[in-house]
């Protein structure tokens, strides 16, 4: 198994200030890792929370130690789980992706993959990429609004669906 890097407690709280409430919603986190940010979403409330962790050891891991709630967990590589989580789960109001760093995923994940992306989000949703502070990210894609985090080394870009009536 490769190492995980979680999200920091500074920046999963500065994560969930930034969101608000997340109360009866669903949340999709990518690159689920430890589970961190998801099982935050549902300590906080959400309804749904569905994590992709391509790694089959993390994701039963996952599956064993997830909070009571609402949870489903896949064990897939994110660029083949978009088809199956807008057919299965979507809208979302919060689709989190926190890929490894050093990777290279930011660029197809605002690039190639953001379209399948695009549409798992509701109207306003958001889509939050965690990423190093060195990456340039490409510019923002149409019909959403971006805001930047800095948090040390560490990103949080949200591009917030505006091209759907609310």
């Amino acid at each position: 198994m490769k190492p995980v890097r979680p999200t920091s407690r500074k920046v999963l709280q500065a994560l969930f200030n930034i969101l608000g409430p997340v109360t009866e919603e669903r949340v999709l986190d990518l690159f689920a890792g430890t589970g961190r940010v998801g099982g935050e979403a549902l300590r906080r409330g959400a309804g749904l929370v569905v994590m992709v962790e391509r790694d089959r050891r993390r994701a039963a891991e996952l599956r064993r130690t997830a909070p009571q709630g609402s949870v489903e967990v896949l064990a897939v590589d994110v660029r083949k789980s978009l088809p199956l989580l807008e057919r299965r789960f979507a809208p979302f109001h919060v689709v989190f992706a926190d890929p490894p760093y050093g990777d290279g995923w930011e660029q197809p994940l605002l690039g190639a993959l953001f379209p399948g992306i695009a549409a798992l989000l509701r109207p306003r949703g958001v889509f939050v990429l965690e990423h190093s502070s060195r990456v340039v990210l490409p510019e923002t894609p149409a019909g959403f609004e971006r805001r930047d985090r800095t948090y040390g080394e560490t990103v949080l870009t949200f591009l917030e669906r505006t091209d759907l009536e609310a």
